[in-house]
């Protein structure tokens, strides 16, 4: 990596994203997971890739594409972990979608949030009996971001973020404040998570799995869908986006993390992380909180997760708590990269002036009065909050808006 120095032209610049890419269990691409959302139709469904023996009591949002298909479309070994394929072809079409060319003169960052790695590799071993001295370089998590960065060739600087469920909105706010102290003129910021069954046991032994399709904010939830995806934003100063003659989709305005520190996998029962963030990025953005349009919730569908989330956005917003919805009911909960996936989404929101449904909702959360919007809305959408909550209280809010 090369030594960065700071540039002020950019500090008082727009954060811009000029494209994005999306894999998920709704679309191989940008467009074919905005067909879905439209027409409301959820990745989630029986699990059939993944080889547990209890897979076939769950469901989950599985990426249909297998291991060999990316390998050949990427050109790259299909040894490689899928996490490092899945995130490489979201990252190139972000850099397509972007119009970027790497001319070398500019200084391009990569950061990539990750919390499962490589670990159906290790998994993989595991069970073929591989010897004690076996050495599996894919496994840690910097792995997929290093062989990105070559792939993409990138080389000013690269950084791996792991914060659980936060993961990928934590590495897309790192980038802004890289480009705003001036230290980067481009970042692509994303996360990518594939399946395991580590992860899937992992949940499953903490009891918060629903074996159907998962009804967050309702009454009658029972757990969450685990997923798996990758997502990627382009970020860049505004002035520089003009200067390339690339409109833009929308600008990042804020960004905030917290952390409650409450418990290693729970919120706190009065939601405080969750207010800080949210209340935070929306200072950080400029705007008062009646000015959020939509939020996409964390949403995952556990008993404390949507009880929190809610006690937070009423203290928040008092009774005039904006639309908002749950998209993890399209796409399961894809952990690391579950933020950046939902970026997009809000990424969407705006361009669209379109509000994705929060599929499969009955009846409110007791001790809250939200109800969420259930069906395609269209309204004119100015701002977005976008919510990432993580195991130990690691909590990110994120602000989108649409370009002044």
């Amino acid at each position: 990596m090369t030594k960065m120095t700071a540039s002020l032209s950019h500090i008082k610049d727009p954060i811009r994203i000029t494209g994005v890419g999306i894999v998920s269990s709704i679309g191989d691409n940008a467009g074919q997971c905005l067909e879905a959302l439209r027409r409301q139709n959820s990745g989630v469904r029986k699990i059939s890739r993944l080889q547990s023996i209890h897979a076939g009591d769950f469901v989950a949002g599985e990426v249909d594409i297998t291991n060999e298909e990316l390998s050949r479309e990427l050109d790259v070994p299909e040894t490689l972990p899928r996490t490092t394929l899945l995130a490489l072809k979201a990252s190139r079409e972000a850099l397509e979608s972007a119009r970027w060319r790497n001319s070398g003169n500019q200084r391009t960052g990569l950061i990539l949030g990750t919390t499962v790695g490589g670990m159906d590799k290790t998994e993989k071993l595991y069970m073929e009996k591989a010897p004690p001295s076996a050495y599996i370089d894919s496994h840690h998590c910097g792995f997929t971001t290093s062989f990105v960065a070559r792939k993409l060739g990138i080389r000013d600087y690269f950084n791996t973020i792991s914060t659980a469920c936060s993961s990928s909105a934590n590495a897309i706010m790192e980038g802004a404040r890289l480009l705003k102290a001036g230290m980067l003129d481009m970042v692509i910021a994303g996360g990518s998570d594939a399946l395991s069954l580590f992860t899937f046991n992992g949940f499953r032994s903490l009891m918060i799995l629903d074996q159907e399709a998962c009804k967050p904010f309702s009454a009658d939830r029972r757990g969450l869908n685990l997923g798996e995806g990758a997502a990627f934003v382009v970020l860049e100063p505004g002035s520089q986006a003009e200067a390339r003659g690339v409109q833009g989709l929308c600008d990042l305005k804020g960004y905030a993390n917290a952390n409650d520190a409450f418990h290693q996998t729970a919120s706190s029962p009065d939601g405080r992380g969750a207010y800080k963030a949210m209340s935070e990025a929306i200072r950080i953005a400029g705007i008062s909180p009646r000015e959020i349009d939509y939020i996409n919730v964390h949403g995952t569908g556990t008993e404390n997760n949507d009880l929190t989330e809610g006690i937070a956005m009423e203290r928040l917003f008092g009774t005039n708590v904006p639309d908002f919805s749950s998209t993890k009911t399209f796409t399961g909960h894809c952990l690391g990269a579950a933020g950046a996936i939902e970026a997009v989404f809000s990424v969407f929101s705006i361009m669209n002036d379109e509000i994705y449904p929060n599929l499969r909702y009955t009846s409110p959360v007791e001790g809250t009065h939200l109800v969420p919007a259930t069906g395609l809305t269209k309204k004119n959408i100015r701002h977005v909050l976008s919510n990432s909550f993580g195991f130990g209280g690691c909590d990110t809010s994120l602000v989108f808006s649409g370009i002044a």
